[in-house]
């Protein structure tokens, strides 16, 4: 486990987001917000895949007087997210959204501001500023002469100074670029300057080709020098695929459990077997797999029970057969059109032991 810095705590709904709390997955619907059914039904599927917190845009009214429907028929925290209209904050917040996305300096003034931070310390509900590379005022571009590490700090700590002059600090930040240099340099800065809770993500990170290759790098970077609070990962296309990505990077880094983590060995010269079709269908089969286990694909007897001897669970190639292993210990050889069947054989032994084996 990464020593983690010590940030503020807020609440979003039944989520604990910084103060040492788990670090919270985050994704967002790319449904029309007013189409209830359509909504629900995709939060419910990132729900089942891990998410902790969806967050919906509300771009117009209509969508912001859907939410109630939506937030009763599920079962994760729902952050609304709003630009330039405070009258749309006000109704996500009658409506029981768990949060906000928005930056205070942009919603109409002081008044409009006031009348915001009131309604959300009345329901308990905290901010979330969000400022991106691409959206940095005219002012600040020309001060810093482009989107510069210092440019996404100063924006944020603008939207974070209107909101503490109201005495309202449930506040979260995150400062998101498609250029990860610039978004680590981003973090890492404002880590140092406040100790708000940090919201990850490499913004606009592109397909998944592209895009997991990004997140894994920027996230998983700052995650390891102990900066970060709750991430997403921004990819094109189904979101689905954005929490399932988020749930290997905290796994990698030991900060989830959860579902299985697969061992596959490269390849070389050695393998006598259809290891990538082996691997694929392994890896297919033990996605709906929650328990945490550690499973091995490997080619040949030399990287099988010996260097992936820490696995619950294996099967190493050989000629046109293979091997069972647990912890090390070969259990059985078996011809190779076996092997996936026999590796879920044991598998399910393994769940039906229980915390025993």
């Amino acid at each position: 486990m990464f020593g983690r810095k010590q940030t503020r705590q807020i609440s979003v709904g039944k989520i604990k987001i910084g103060g040492g709390a788990p670090i919270s997955i985050q994704s967002m619907t790319n449904t029309k917000t007013h189409d209830a059914a359509a909504t629900v039904e995709q939060i419910q599927r990132l729900a089942a895949a891990g998410c902790d917190i969806v967050r919906v845009a509300v771009p117009d009214m209509n969508a912001a007087k859907t939410l109630g429907k939506i937030i009763s028929a599920v079962d994760v925290p729902i952050v609304a997210d709003i630009h330039f209209d405070y009258k749309l904050a006000l109704e996500s917040i009658a409506q029981g959204v768990a949060a906000l996305r928005l930056n205070p300096g942009n919603i109409g003034g002081a008044a409009h501001v006031r009348e915001v931070v009131k309604a959300a310390r009345a329901e308990k509900i905290p901010i979330r500023i969000g400022v991106n590379a691409g959206s940095l005022s005219r002012k600040l571009l020309q001060k810093y002469g482009g989107a510069t590490p210092e440019a996404l700090v100063e924006s944020a700590l603008e939207h974070v100074a209107i909101l503490e002059a109201e005495n309202f600090f449930d506040i979260k930040i995150s400062l998101k670029a498609h250029d990860v240099p610039l978004t680590l340099a981003a973090y890492r800065l404002m880590s140092a300057k406040k100790n708000y809770p940090l919201h990850l993500g490499i913004t606009e990170a592109g397909t998944v080709n592209t895009g997991v290759i990004k997140s894994a790098v920027g996230i998983g970077a700052l995650l390891a020098e102990g900066i970060g609070d709750t991430i997403r990962v921004s990819l094109t296309g189904d979101p689905l695929v954005e929490v399932k990505v988020a749930k290997e990077i905290l796994k990698s880094l030991g900060l989830r459990d959860g579902g299985v983590t697969l061992i596959a060995c490269p390849t070389c010269g050695r393998t006598k077997i259809d290891l990538p079709k082996i691997a694929a269908q392994v890896e297919e089969k033990i996605s709906s797999v929650e328990k945490n286990l550690t499973v091995a694909v490997m080619g040949c007897v030399v990287n099988g029970p010996g260097e992936a001897r820490t696995a619950d669970v294996g099967i190493a190639g050989a000629d046109g057969e293979g091997i069972i292993f647990r912890k090390g210990v070969i259990v059985r050889k078996v011809p190779e059109a076996e092997l996936v069947a026999e590796l879920f054989k044991e598998i399910d032994k393994i769940l039906a032991e229980g915390e025993n084996f």
